[in-house]
């Protein structure tokens, strides 16, 4: 009877490890084992072991992506550029080359022969060259904005509460995430936009702006890649904010290094049209004052020419 309690007792414990045996930041994870241990495929037959306590870092969370994608498995007026330097994320998922701890290597090449330099983001901040391009260093996204769109509230949002209620939030959903470097909120009630600045002191590597901003964009875009599946929804006064719509944008510790490859087409095809038309221009001005300049002469040499 005791062997019969005791083999009961250990299959129950069995379950109830099992069932705790899950990783909260990572909805595709696969987990087991005591201790517990989760990973995820980032590749045919490849797994990225994953710290599950903490955000997972997004080098692994895109690469995660990319190979879901390619099997065809689930994936993904105020505002506006806060400086000049700052950018998007124009190209999207791609199959990243990871450090160990989960950073960007500084350049990436999406197992192509075309490459391109990252900032700590991820994102893409050169233009695009071949294998002998070098990107000296990643560097580091110090400043991340985040623009977004709230639907239709019965009550007027109270602005001057936005901001602790934003912050709030955000520490809350992205695992303790330091609510002191939401840096300034601005709110147009009537677009319903909220923009966030997130800030943290340059020549500082944690914590990862980008991680947060990831999880958000992913939680806004009713993609969350937390198992709880619940959406980033601050309270204010007791109202949720429901969020549809979300941009961000990076600001780097250096300035991209985008060049006029990095413009497009027809923008291009603009700028060579004004430059024949104003070389056109003094072209023409150059045999008018050279005809008048002839003229001139002949004028002058009739006038000493004898009679």
């Amino acid at each position: 009877m005791k062997m019969w309690i005791v083999l009961v007792l250990a299959a129950m414990a069995a379950g109830a490890s099992a069932q705790s045996c899950s990783c909260e930041t990572m909805k595709w994870a696969t987990c087991d084992g005591v201790p517990c241990k989760c990973n995820v495929l980032v590749g045919a037959g490849v797994k990225q072991e994953l710290e599950c306590t903490a955000l997972i870092p997004k080098c692994f969370l895109m690469k995660a992506e990319s190979y879901r994608a390619s099997k065809g498995l689930d994936t993904r007026t105020l505002g506006g550029k806060p400086i000049e330097t700052a950018f998007v994320d124009n190209d999207g998922i791609y199959d990243p080359d990871c450090e160990n701890d989960g950073k960007f290597k500084a350049r990436q090449c999406n197992n192509t022969e075309e490459c391109w330099c990252v900032n700590s983001a991820g994102v893409r901040r050169s233009d695009k060259g071949d294998k002998t391009l070098k990107c000296e260093k990643l560097v580091e996204t110090y400043w991340v904005r985040l623009q977004l769109t709230h639907k239709e509230v019965t009550n007027p949002v109270d602005a001057d509460q936005l901001k602790a209620a934003i912050a709030d939030a955000i520490h809350k959903r992205y695992k303790n995430f330091d609510k002191t470097l939401v840096d300034e909120i601005q709110y147009d009630p009537k677009a319903r936009m909220i923009v966030v600045d997130v800030k943290k002191a340059k020549g500082v590597a944690k914590p990862d702006l980008a991680q947060m901003a990831y999880y958000m964009e992913k939680d806004v875009k009713v993609l969350p890649l937390f198992k709880n599946q619940d959406k980033f929804e601050p309270i204010v006064a007791g109202q949720k904010l429901e969020m549809e719509n979300i941009l961000v944008y990076y600001v780097d510790e250096v300035a991209p290094t985008f060049t006029m490859q990095h413009l497009s087409g027809g923008i291009i095809a603009v700028i060579v049209v004004v430059v024949l038309a104003v070389v056109a221009g003094l072209l023409i001005l150059f045999f008018v004052r050279r005809r008048q300049s002839q003229q001139y002469n002949k004028t002058q040499q009739r006038e000493m020419d004898p009679m």
